[in-house]
């Protein structure tokens, strides 16, 4: 039988068995008792072939069940769903054919199964770059009790599922802007400063609206305060320069800077929509990767995810002259500009800074770039040597040349967003809510 393996408690019990024929060898006394102990091995070992084998021979039945593709970044939720169609208690091993890409090599699920009982299992993965991922079959172990004899089970046929830019964080983004309730993940309520937007409606007041938009008669009518809600202007165009070059494949947490800032542009995009505003998308290296105008047709969020989807990096440097020439020729009305990138010091940016000025002469160009979080562990060590004093000194000079790009950025009229990679979403929707709130797209 292929799907027939011995345990280790059959060798264990078999070399005890042999210790003892070997033993009667030079002791007559205990021929008797390994005569006796083989044939009750055997025989048990062939009730328990009966118990696996013939008693049912569907055994178990497992299904995987994983979701069509995967959230890159994220934890996704697999289900392994088991069926005991046994008439008696069995234990169960399950193993999962994981991915490659996860290197997880001691995936493995023990439980028990009473007669005929259903049970459902759920493990988390977390992929960490897009591209397709292949899962293999699904192996069950089954042993009886007695635990001599082992039977194998395979189940279902490999699968390639895709994992895709962070669609479960752009969901969970799009239900808080839809519910109002952003402030509960760090999107600070912004009070607006601009006076240039349309009255709305009139709502109750709440923690952070401004007192001065208070409507006394409403507020009198209704025995509690109300405030005047002006919409924001809308069709103004957001776009999403990304970035592909060397500088974006740092990593940080199992993730480059590039699928952050791919995840980001995702949300971002989808919040902009949901403002009425029409969004685009420019990916580019030393050639532009892809080009998506500006829109705010249904299906934007769908060309924009399956475009990251396929985006193949090669880390060379970027030409940020040939993002500013196509900008001029592709983007003619003025435009919010969230350019994804990342200067590691003064040189890096001065040699791009020429291109970002032109670009900030017809749009609003805001750019988002990485804080180094090894670099700012090192400078909140104490120093215990003259060699931590080394390091802690040189990565505060680090520190300081990043704050240092903000302020040339800022001189030169261009907006700048420092942040962590983990903060980065949350960051970038801060900054794209605060320009509107300041009339300023």
């Amino acid at each position: 039988m292929k799907s027939l393996y011995l345990t280790n408690r059959f060798f264990i019990v078999l070399s005890i068995v042999v210790v003892t024929a070997v033993v009667g060898h030079f002791f007559a006394v205990f021929v008797g008792i390994a005569i006796f102990m083989l044939l009750t091995f055997t025989a048990i070992a062939l009730f328990d072939v009966l118990l696996l084998f013939y008693t049912d021979k569907h055994g178990i039945s497992i299904t995987r069940q994983a979701p069509e593709r995967l959230s890159n970044g994220d934890q996704n939720t697999i289900a392994i769903y088991v069926k005991s169609n046994y008439t008696i208690t069995v234990n169960c091993l399950i193993i999962d054919e994981l991915p490659f890409q996860f290197q997880i090599r001691n995936f493995e699920i023990k439980t028990d199964l009473n007669a005929n009982e259903d049970k459902v299992f759920y493990y988390h993965l977390r992929p960490t770059a897009r591209g397709e991922y292949s899962f293999g079959k699904t192996l069950a172990y089954i042993t009886t009790k007695i635990g001599l004899i082992e039977r194998r089970f395979n189940f279902g046929e490999p699968k390639t599922v895709p994992v895709y830019p962070s669609f479960m964080q752009m969901r969970k983004y799009e239900l808080m802007a839809i519910s109002n309730r952003l402030t509960e993940v760090g999107i600070k309520k912004i009070r607006r400063i601009s006076n240039t937007h349309e009255f709305e409606q009139i709502k109750q007041y709440v923690i952070g609206d401004d007192y001065r938009l208070i409507n006394w008669n409403a507020t009198a009518r209704k025995s509690q305060l109300m405030v005047n809600q002006y919409q924001d202007e809308k069709s103004q165009q957001v776009y999403s320069l990304i970035d592909m070059g060397r500088t974006m494949k740092m990593p940080f947490d199992g993730m480059t800077l590039l699928d952050y800032a791919i995840n980001a542009s995702l949300v971002i995009s989808n919040i902009a929509l949901i403002k009425q505003d029409k969004v685009g998308l420019l990916s580019f290296t030393n050639q532009i990767n892809s080009l998506i105008p500006a829109s705010k047709k249904n299906n934007s969020m769908q060309t924009i995810l399956q475009v990251l989807y396929n985006q193949s990096p090669n880390f060379v440097e970027a030409n940020y002259e040939l993002l500013y020439v196509t900008v001029s020729k592709k983007i003619t009305q003025r435009s919010l500009l969230l350019l994804y990138t990342n200067f590691e010091g003064l040189p890096s940016l001065n040699l791009q800074l020429p291109y970002l000025k032109k670009l900030a002469r017809h749009h609003l160009v805001v750019v988002i770039f990485f804080e180094n979080t090894e670099i700012k562990k090192v400078s909140h060590n104490a120093p215990k040597s003259t060699e931590e004093i080394y390091f802690k000194t040189i990565a505060e000079k680090l520190i300081f040349e990043k704050k240092q790009i903000v302020k040339e950025l800022n001189n030169a009229g261009i907006q700048a967003v420092l942040t962590e990679p983990q903060h980065l979403t949350v960051n970038t929707i801060n900054k794209y809510l605060e320009l509107k709130a300041r009339g300023l797209i």
